[in-house]
């Protein structure tokens, strides 16, 4: 039986609360992605921006994918999601080889000081388009403002999402770029670049795509300064090749490393209240 929509958490959609809660999805998880050579770059690049070793805060981590090898090569780990399967999971990982990642159930929008204390934490990731399973432009703020707040001076912040204007080279994605457009921004009932679709057994996922200066500004509104922003090829396994040309269309998402400033100053997040 559906929730009520009033008892979700904030920022979190019908789709996405059952696909946290679903033990079979995280049981399935990491065969469902076994043979998915994508995670290559990411870990790649995850290793070179996350130096020298710390902890790392994994946001939104899954089966802690991008987690695990951090930790094997000298990192600590912190993994956070709302799915306890997931972390269940992730917990039997880390026993299995004797890993140094605490497990921590929570919603990035509501994470507090009580939870994560400020400037304790070395580097954050947010990969494989967590970001963009926030529901509602102010949640996605928290969760920025939130991290930026327990990341030390001088931390990097990595993010992965899709590309709104990806979605012209869809079947029916045209169309659905027209409307969404129009819906967005005349509508109150979605924000531009919101999709719902079905995916693993789940009829309304959500999931919400960015256009560049979306992204841009939620980084710097937040603090941060943008450190390094990789535009990535169809199948997001590498980053784009020739990236000055026409890379709004032509990249199927972005990662984007933020780094807070080594003279930043921050307030408590303004979730709180």
């Amino acid at each position: 039986m559906q929730i009520p929509h009033w008892q979700l958490p904030p920022g979190v959609s019908h789709g996405t609360w059952e696909y946290t809660q679903r033990d079979s999805i995280a049981t399935d998880y990491d065969e469902y992605f076994a043979f998915n050579s994508l995670f290559d770059f990411d870990q790649a690049l995850l290793a070179d921006e996350f130096q020298p070793p710390g902890l790392v805060a994994d946001l939104g981590c899954g089966t802690a994918r991008a987690l695990v090898p951090l930790v094997r090569g000298g990192h600590r780990g912190l993994a956070i999601d709302l799915s306890e399967p997931m972390l269940r999971i992730v917990e039997e990982k880390a026993a299995q080889e004797n890993l140094d990642i605490r497990c921590l159930k929570a919603n990035l929008v509501e994470l507090n000081s009580d939870a994560v204390p400020t400037d304790s934490v070395d580097h954050a990731m947010c990969m494989f388009s967590t970001l963009g399973m926030i529901q509602g432009h102010v949640n996605r703020e928290r969760v920025m403002a939130n991290t930026f707040r327990m990341l030390r001076p001088g931390g990097k912040l990595v993010v992965h999402v899709h590309n709104f204007w990806f979605n012209l080279y869809d079947p029916g994605g045209p169309r659905w770029l027209v409307q969404n457009l129009a819906e967005g921004m005349f509508g109150r009932r979605i924000e531009v670049g919101d999709k719902y679709f079905a995916y693993r057994g789940l009829n309304d996922m959500y999931l919400h795509v960015f256009r560049p200066r979306e992204l841009r500004r939620l980084f710097t509104e937040m603090g941060f300064r943008i450190h390094r922003w990789v535009p990535l090829e169809v199948t997001r396994r590498h980053a784009l090749e020739r990236p000055w040309l026409f890379p709004t269309l032509r990249a199927n998402g972005w990662i984007v490393v933020g780094q807070k400033p080594l003279d930043a100053k921050v307030a408590e997040p303004a979730n709180r209240g």
